[in-house]
């Protein structure tokens, strides 16, 4: 199966990738290895998972190439300035046993974050062919603002999206400064497949109901996608809705559904509305 990819002037990335969180260890290693067998060529990590170096093995004991992979890890929000983030991405880099990575995020915005130094510090690991990419993840629509206004080339936004919850502020903002939005819970925790509009729709496919979830984000332009599939055959339905086409109706029924449901909300995030 071909990947679609998207395509902007800073990256070219597979709009359906492997998330990893929270798998470890030789389960983690083995999804990673199942999901490049089966055709996926974006996988997702995070210094915070704890995993990066089973994912370096996976990948390492794949049969793809490793410049056939796209591969994004995320800087923890504890590493405030670009000195840290610096120090942080060379362990990441030992851990995934890998001299590059296709995207480097910071995983969360925190009180501490220098984010002229922090922004300062991607960029330079970018010049030095470290990181082909640099964006941030979890970051509310002012002050994601805030960090493309400093103009160092963000590439992408990591942040939840899917058909429970409305995004289309920070889309706006990613649509008209290049960016890639890639959806993590792109199933809003197993519950977007529990709606009944979504159970027909996928009725009326001969589909699953996460296969339409993944499907509406993918009419959606500019986003990419990350859900997290251990076994095999879940690899296998994720990507088999990249062949799923819905229909005008489809697209209506889904984007009426309310869209206020937030399910990864911890004590330190931002303020999602004001922030």
């Amino acid at each position: 199966m071909t990947q679609p990819i998207l395509e902007t002037p800073h990256l070219r990335m597979p709009r359906l990738g492997l998330g990893t969180w929270p798998m470890k260890g030789a389960e983690c290693s083995a999804a990673v290895q199942s999901a490049l067998a089966l055709g996926y060529r974006h996988i997702d990590t995070a210094e915070m998972y704890g995993n990066e170096d089973a994912v370096g093995a996976g990948i390492a004991a794949s049969d793809v190439p490793r410049e056939d992979i796209f591969l994004t890890t995320k800087i923890w929000n504890d590493k405030p300035n670009g000195a840290a983030i610096r120090s942080a991405f060379d362990a990441s880099l030992k851990r995934l046993a890998t001299p590059y990575v296709d995207l480097l995020l910071i995983h969360w915005p925190s009180p501490e974050l220098d984010l002229p130094d922090a922004l300062a510090g991607l960029a330079a690991i970018r010049a030095e062919g470290r990181a082909k990419a640099i964006g941030v993840s979890n970051f509310p629509p002012k002050l994601l603002q805030r960090a493309i206004d400093h103009g160092v080339g963000l590439a992408a936004l990591q942040v939840e999206c899917h058909a429970l919850l409305d995004q289309s502020r920070l889309l706006e903002i990613c649509r008209a400064n290049g960016m890639v939005l890639t959806a993590y819970s792109p199933l809003g925790k197993g519950q977007a497949p529990d709606q009944p509009v979504l159970q027909q729709v996928a009725k009326k496919h001969g589909a699953t109901a996460a296969q339409v979830a993944l499907a509406w984000l993918l009419a959606q332009p500019g986003v990419a996608m990350v859900p997290k599939a251990a076994s095999r055959a879940r690899q296998a339905e994720n990507l088999a809705a990249l062949e799923l086409a819905l229909d005008a109706a489809d697209l209506a029924a889904i984007a009426a559904l309310p869209k206020d449901r937030r399910f990864v909300n911890p004590g330190m995030a931002p303020d999602w509305v004001n922030g």
